[in-house]
C-alpha cells in the first residue's frame, strides 16, 4: 500500500489544525505556507474531510477550518481512508493461495493498527527526528 500526496497532505492539514485547537479556525492559505505545499491542492482534499465530519468550514473575514473533534479522537485511519479509500495492501486478496492470503490480511492488520492508534494528537506530539538524536558529546 502506497500513501499518496492525497494522505501525506491531508494528515498535513490535520495536524496543523490540531496543533491550532480551541483557537478559531485556520485559513488554508496558513496551513500551505507553514508546510510548503499548493493551497489549490489543499482546497480539493479539505470537501471529503467536511463531508466526513472530520472538519468544520468557518464563513467569513476570519474564517477557516477548524477540527470537528478534538485531535484525540481523530486517528491517522480515519484521514486515510477518507482521502485515500480502504486499507488494503494487495487487490483480490480473496483470491490468494491460503498462505499469501493470510500473509497479506497480517499486513493489512498491521497496517490498520497503526493507523487507527495513532491519533492526531500523537502526530502533534511526536518529536522529529533532529529532536531525537539526545545529547552531543565532545572530547
Amino acid at each position: 500500500m502506497k500513501i499518496s500526496t492525497r494522505g501525506r497532505y491531508g494528515l498535513a492539514i490535520m495536524i496543523e489544525l490540531g496543533r491550532q485547537y480551541g483557537s478559531g479556525p485556520v485559513p488554508l492559505r496558513k496551513i500551505a505556507e507553514i508546510n510548503n505545499l499548493s493551497e489549490a491542492y489543499l482546497e480539493q482534499l479539505v470537501p471529503p474531510l467536511r463531508n466526513s465530519g472530520l472538519v468544520k468550514s468557518v464563513r467569513g473575514a476570519h474564517g477557516g477550518y477548524k477540527l470537528a473533534k478534538p485531535p484525540h479522537q481523530i486517528s491517522a485511519g480515519d484521514v486515510i481512508r477518507v482521502l485515500e479509500g480502504p486499507i488494503q495492501p494487495v487487490e483480490g486478496i480473496e483470491d490468494e493461495p491460503q498462505p499469501q492470503r493470510q500473509l497479506w490480511g497480517r499486513i493489512r492488520d498491521a497496517v490498520k493498527d497503526v493507523l487507527d492508534t495513532v491519533t492526531i494528537e500523537d502526530l502533534i506530539n511526536m518529536k522529529s527526528d533532529s529532536e531525537d538524536e539526545g545529547y552531543m558529546f565532545y572530547i
